[in-house]
């Protein structure tokens, strides 16, 4: 992908509108400021789950940032209604939770939703890769100046062997 492109498609996700849904407005704020400092500029919160289809209908989010446990609608509720009125529209939806329970998640995702702790384990994944490259790199780095450093001391030695070898057939000539 050249670097035209790939601007070209950074620009169209930045213009993307993105909905959070969460009933803590820490948690919304933190969101808010994470995304506005990424370039999002097309975003919308409520901290009221119940407000979640309305906004849909007036907002058209490309993606929803969804908290599942809320007070009135939790977001499993949220889910099933948002399949329900919209069945024919992919609508990427991450659920935040910090329940890590199996049922949960199980749950969440047969609802439609796409977790955020699986994004989160493969980036972690994806940071310990990284981790075990820069270790093998700095081993190789070290075992690669251990070799420099022997390479040395034999040319070293050669030198200095050349150089007696050179006297004592200049001494065989002049004696």
């Amino acid at each position: 992908m050249n670097t035209t492109q790939w601007q070209s498609d950074l620009v169209a996700y930045v213009k993307m509108k993105i909905l959070i849904v969460d009933d803590e407005p820490t948690n919304v704020a933190l969101l808010e400021d994470m995304l506005s400092e990424q370039g999002y500029t097309h975003l919308k919160s409520t901290t009221d789950s119940r407000r979640v289809s309305e906004l849909c209908r007036e907002f058209d989010p490309d993606l929803i940032l969804l908290d599942l446990f809320m007070p009135y609608l939790d977001g499993f509720s949220v889910l099933d209604s948002l399949r329900a009125e919209r069945s024919e529209v992919y609508l990427p939806i991450i659920v935040l939770t910090a329940d890590v329970n199996e049922e949960t998640k199980r749950r969440a995702l047969h609802c439609g939703a796409t977790e955020v702790l699986l994004r989160i384990r493969n980036l972690l994944e994806t940071r310990r890769i990284h981790q075990l490259l820069d270790n093998r790199r700095a081993a190789l780095e070290e075992a690669i100046q251990a070799r420099t450093s022997e390479l040395h001391d034999v040319q070293a030695a050669f030198v200095d062997c050349a150089r007696r070898f050179h006297r004592v057939l200049e001494d065989a000539k002049g004696g």
